[in-house]
This record gives C-alpha cells, sequence and structure tokens, in this order.
C-alpha cells in the first residue's frame, strides 16, 4: 500500500480502545499482519469491531467491512463471488468473535462453507459475548460464571458444555479448518500461512484470553492461554477434508486447576463442595480430549515445550497423523 519498512507495517494499528491484555487484539493483530493488507477483512459485530472503529474513527489500515452478527460469512460470500467475477484474487477474511460463529453466525458461516467460497474465517473465541456485558454463549465452557449463568443453589455457573464448533466446522469437509492460541505463535503463523496458500473456505478459532470476562490479571492473558493447552482442555489441532491430519502433543498434561485459579470466572468452584464436584468433572473433559486427540502419546520431534522458538523450519509442535503417513 505504501513504501513502509513491511516489518513495521500492522494492519491493525495503534489508536483502538481494546482492554489492557485483551487477547482478541493481540490475536487480530497476529493474523492481520501475517495475511497483509493486501486483503478485504470483513468484521462482524463485536467486541474487535468496536474497539476498532469508534466514533467513524478507524484503527484499520486496510478494507474493512462492518457486518451485523449474524452475516458476516454471507457478506464474505459476496465479495468473494464479485472478485471472482472481475478474475480478481485479492484475499477475503472473515473476523467474528464467539456470538457471531457459534451461535448467530452459525448458519450463514455453514452456508459459506457448504457452497464453497474462497474465504477465511477466522473466529477469535473468548467464550461469552464479552461487548454486551459478560453473556453465556454456545463457547462459554462448562461451569463458567456469567451475568446470565451465575453460580448459586441450584447450578455451579453454566449447565451446558461448551460447544465443540471445530467438529462441526471438519464435518462440512472442507479443505482446512484448525485450532491455535496467542500463546504459540509459531504455531498460529504456521496455520494462517498454510491457510492462506489453500483454496476454498478455511477455518481458523483462536482462543483469545478476555481480562475482563474471564477476571484475570491482564497481564497473564498470554500464560492463560498456554495453560488452556497444557492442561488438555484446548487441544490445538488441523483437520483437513474433515481428516484430523496434525496436533500438538503435551510434554506433559497439567492440572485443569492451575488453569483455573489466576480466572475469577471459576473462583466459585473453590468455595465449597458443589464446586469440588465440577472442578472434578472439568479434569474429566480435559482427561477425555487428552484422549481423544492421544495428546501425550503422538511421536513428534516437537512439543509443547519447544513450540515458543521464533525461528525453525516447519511447524513446532505438531505431527502428521498416521493415516496420512501411510498414503505418503
Amino acid at each position: 500500500m505504501d513504501n513502509r519498512d513491511p516489518f513495521r507495517y500492522n494492519v491493525l494499528t495503534s489508536g483502538h480502545r481494546a482492554c489492557s491484555g485483551c487477547g482478541e487484539a493481540m490475536a487480530a493483530r497476529m493474523v492481520t499482519d501475517l495475511v497483509g493488507p493486501d486483503a478485504i477483512y470483513i468484521n462482524a459485530t463485536g467486541c474487535l469491531q468496536v474497539f476498532t472503529s469508534h466514533n467513524q474513527q478507524s484503527a484499520w489500515q486496510a478494507p474493512w467491512i462492518h457486518s451485523v452478527f449474524a452475516n458476516a460469512a454471507a457478506v464474505a460470500s459476496g465479495v468473494e463471488a464479485a472478485l471472482r467475477i472481475k478474475g480478481k484474487e485479492t484475499p477475503v477474511v472473515v473476523q467474528a468473535g464467539d456470538g457471531g460463529t457459534f451461535d448467530i453466525g452459525l448458519q450463514c458461516l455453514s452456508g459459506m462453507i457448504e457452497r464453497g467460497h474462497d474465504v477465511l474465517f477466522v473466529c477469535y473465541d473468548n467464550e461469552a459475548y464479552m461487548n454486551t456485558g459478560v453473556q453465556r454463549s454456545g463457547s462459554t465452557p462448562h461451569a463458567v460464571r456469567t451475568s446470565t449463568s451465575p453460580p448459586g443453589q441450584f447450578s455451579q455457573g453454566k449447565q451446558e458444555l461448551k460447544k465443540d464448533v471445530i467438529s462441526i466446522i471438519a464435518a462440512h469437509n472442507m479443505p482446512y479448518a484448525a485450532t491455535a492460541t496467542i500463546a504459540y505463535f509459531p504455531d498460529l503463523k504456521a496455520k494462517v500461512e498454510k491457510a492462506m496458500r489453500i483454496k476454498g473456505p478455511r477455518f481458523l478459532q483462536i482462543l483469545s484470553p478476555c481480562p475482563l470476562g474471564w477476571a484475570h490479571d491482564s497481564a497473564l492473558s498470554v500464560s492463560v492461554s498456554r495453560l488452556a493447552v497444557e492442561t488438555g482442555l484446548f487441544p490445538l489441532v488441523e483437520l483437513e477434508h474433515g481428516e484430523l491430519t496434525g496436533v500438538m502433543r503435551l510434554a506433559e498434561q497439567k492440572p485443569v486447576e492451575e488453569y483455573l485459579r489466576p480466572q475469577g470466572r471459576f473462583k466459585h468452584l473453590f468455595a465449597n463442595k458443589a464446586g469440588g464436584v465440577e472442578l472434578r468433572h472439568l479434569q474429566a473433559l480435559a482427561d477425555a480430549r487428552i484422549r481423544r486427540y492421544d495428546l501425550l502419546n503422538v511421536d513428534t520431534q516437537w512439543d509443547t515445550e519447544t513450540a515458543m522458538q521464533s525461528e525453525r523450519h516447519g511447524r513446532g509442535g505438531y505431527t502428521v497423523s498416521s493415516a496420512v503417513r501411510e498414503v505418503k
């Protein structure tokens, strides 16, 4: 777009109004800098849209469209179709929170994938409707306190489980879907770069801690995100055409309590026996995900201890599945 040093150019620039330690702002900076300014970004209503485009001001240095909560994928579909008709190969990227992905926007997202539009859809997953007052969403984990799932006599926070959206998306047999976090930038970088090389619909779910909604110290956003992976609650995986092709192995599984204690949204679980029951449930959920993806027994040269390397070849923490090895 200009002659500035590309290593100093940010698509999402300074001047936005994100909270200190906002995981979504960090994730959006990482993703958009990797994609670059020569793309069209469609942004669903939510925190990212609000804190970057307040009062007729914008922190975006690239073409950017604000859509409503429900239709970001539909808007992107129209943009991509128009570009295709004109013979242009400009990348189209959707940015949405978990409300605009797991819940309100799921129908349009499913349609976009089913039709095969060449769009990268990025979900910044902060596990609640943070922009409107920290209400529960389909992404909110079990036993979390929100303004609409308060702990009390009859429940210990949200009673339902977090929606397994990556499996729902992968079930569309789309070219590429993956999970990532702000704690492992080399891994996130590799996934964005891979997604940009693939044609057709692609999906990234990036865990993005919210200090306000999760009630943790703003300096802990990266470490909390890392603990979500190390406990097994948020596995880092890749799926291609519906098949699991990569997982990040855990050097060791950390107790779920290490992840929960820094977050005020889980504080009630440490206050009584009923909370203790839910703690065991959450540990069981993490253990089940460890077994499902075989996170402790994957043969790979990388693991979560080495995946923070800033310079290396390949994708830190990742291994090719046995099914893919057999094909090769």
